[in-house]
């Protein structure tokens, strides 16, 4: 039976290390589905060390910086564990993009419903600072709150992560 884990936390708060630790406990081969972009040399750092970081382990990456609702189902298909970083960038590449995003968080949640895979899904917080001075980023709030909504809705366990300490909002903790 599958089980949807939404990691929830700031900048370096230490999601995606939590997040592998958990897959990696679940899985000797996990899916990693990265959803980065780069348009940077600061984003090209942080992929590095993404990478970097995975290279002992035995992750098989996929990318899919638009069409993440299509990658899981058809993935979901062949593997046990999928981990997918992030879904704030996720929701930034659909922005960027021009998508509707309504209709693409919709169809994302439907194929994790449809999912027999563990999903882990990690993401930023974003909502809990000062109200954004430009209405780009307000709508981007927005949508990134309502889209954590409704996965959480529907996963099994929400922890959110602070000073690299997982602390859990909805389950149980799997590392204990």
């Amino acid at each position: 039976m599958r089980k949807i884990t939404l990691i929830l936390g700031g900048a370096r708060s230490g999601k995606s290390v939590f997040g592998e630790k958990l897959a990696l406990n679940k899985d000797s081969k996990p899916i990693y589905i990265f959803t980065a972009q780069s348009f940077d040399k600061e984003m090209d750092e942080r992929i590095r060390i993404h990478k970097d970081r995975r290279k002992k382990q035995p992750w098989q990456d996929v990318e899919a910086t638009i069409n993440l609702p299509s990658a899981i189902s058809e993935l979901s298909k062949k593997q046990k564990v999928i981990l997918v970083d992030c879904l704030s960038l996720w929701l930034t590449n659909l922005m960027m993009n021009g998508r509707n995003i309504d209709k693409d968080i919709k169809k994302f949640v439907n194929e994790l419903e449809k999912s027999p895979s563990d999903i882990i899904l990690i993401s930023s917080e974003v909502g809990l600072g000062i109200v954004p001075d430009n209405e780009m980023s307000r709508i981007f709030r927005d949508h990134l709150g309502l889209l954590h909504q409704k996965v959480a809705a529907i996963s099994e366990s929400v922890i959110m992560m602070v000073a690299g300490i997982p602390m859990v909002v909805k389950g149980q903790n799997e590392l204990s």
